[in-house]
């Protein structure tokens, strides 16, 4: 993927994740509770990521181990960099915004950025072996 392409695609995940957070906080925290929500919201980012990840891929090309894993990368560091950027600034200790990656307390945000680091990877292959069949 193009460094191009591949903001284009962080741009578009970070928008509909932000929107899933927001439903997450107004809609699921008050039925499920934080945790669970929590839990919901990561599974829910998952796909969102993977979604766009096949949507932009372009196999064979992306297919290829260390382009996708960039891909990845970026995604995470800019995935960081907003989160704790968004924390900061609606006043947030760097304690609680950390909360959510502590796995001992159930919280699943690293599994999530690991998901995420990978997802180009895996929509690039997943895509490639669709047109493989076809």
């Amino acid at each position: 993927m193009t460094l191009k392409r591949a903001l284009l695609a962080w741009l578009l995940i970070i928008s509909a994740e932000s929107v899933s957070g927001v439903f997450r906080r107004i809609v699921l925290v008050p039925e499920f509770g934080e945790l669970r929500s929590h839990w919901i919201g990561v599974a829910t980012a998952c796909a969102i990521v993977f979604a766009v990840s096949w949507r932009y891929a372009r196999p064979p090309v992306e297919a290829h181990f260390g382009r996708a894993l960039g891909t990845g990368l970026i995604w995470v560091v800019l995935t960081l960099m907003f989160e704790f950027g968004l924390g900061l600034g609606l006043g947030y200790t760097v304690d609680r915004i950390l909360a959510d990656y502590d796995l001992s307390s159930g919280r699943l945000m690293l599994p999530g950025f690991l998901f995420m680091f990978f997802a180009p990877l895996l929509a690039a292959r997943v895509r490639a072996g669709q047109h493989a069949r076809e």
